[in-house]
């Protein structure tokens, strides 16, 4: 992933870094340029600098993307960087890497400028009325709320109270319960009418797969209607959610 900036003014106070997971698939990024133009356009000071970067995959580690954005920020007349980990779930990336690498980060940059590690995304209370909004126009008896998943511990109980709030059963790609075992429960307690909920920012190679896999679903129970969200993706609602994020 190529660093961009996003510059507004050239009298800054406070620049802010979008990090995602990152992708071999050229649509998370392009969606992250999008939504970093949206973020900037929302922030209630017009004067900022909102730069994106990738934890993995990246042709830089991410410590070295943060140092370069950060003296770029520095050179615009920022003297704090915050930076915005866009993950929705609290596992090894969030808990672990992410801080590790800021910390390499602040280590080369020095007092010259403070670097922030704010909450990841998917702790904002709004966020799950945000994920909801799709339900509203869906006819469904039972809901799945399918997320990557983890197995860092406590990464689940988060999960499961999210579906609690949504009415809904988790089931994860990578990590039990899987798709395909909870459509099988939810199908032998009744429900002919199944929706899916897409826990994920950006359309990818996973969420293809994830069509794929409802499609044959469909196959397997022909008496079943399966209707399958899309991802959140570069919506001005998303952005704002990360303004008031930032602003907490």
């Amino acid at each position: 992933m190529k660093l961009r900036l996003i510059v507004i003014d050239s009298m800054l106070s406070t620049a802010y870094l979008l990090v995602s997971h990152g992708s071999r698939d050229p649509r998370p990024e392009m969606a992250m340029q999008q939504l970093a133009k949206l973020v900037c356009e929302k922030l209630p000071d017009s004067k900022q600098l909102v730069g994106i970067a990738a934890l993995e995959l990246s042709a830089q580690p991410l410590h070295e993307q943060i140092r370069q954005f950060a003296e770029s920020a520095l050179a615009s007349g920022c003297s704090s960087l915050k930076i915005v980990p866009l993950f929705l779930l609290p596992g090894v990336h969030v808990m672990t890497d992410i801080p590790a690498e800021v910390a390499l980060a602040q280590q080369a940059i020095g007092e010259d400028m403070m670097i922030d590690l704010l909450p990841y995304l998917g702790t904002h209370p709004g966020f799950g009325k945000l994920l909801a909004r799709p339900l509203a126009n869906i006819k469904a008896e039972a809901a799945i709320l399918l997320a990557h998943g983890s197995r860092r511990p406590g990464s689940q109980e988060q999960l499961s109270a999210t579906a609690d709030n949504l009415g809904a059963v988790v089931a994860c790609w990578a990590v039990p319960p899987s798709l395909e075992s909870r459509v099988k429960e939810l199908v032998a307690a009744g429900s002919r009418q199944i929706a899916i909920l897409s826990y994920f920012l950006f359309a990818g190679g996973i969420t293809d797969a994830i069509a794929k896999s409802v499609e044959e679903l469909k196959l397997q129970f022909p008496g079943v209607t399966f209707q399958l969200t899309e991802p959140l993706g570069a919506s001005p609602e998303l952005a704002l959610l990360i303004c008031n994020l930032i602003d907490t």
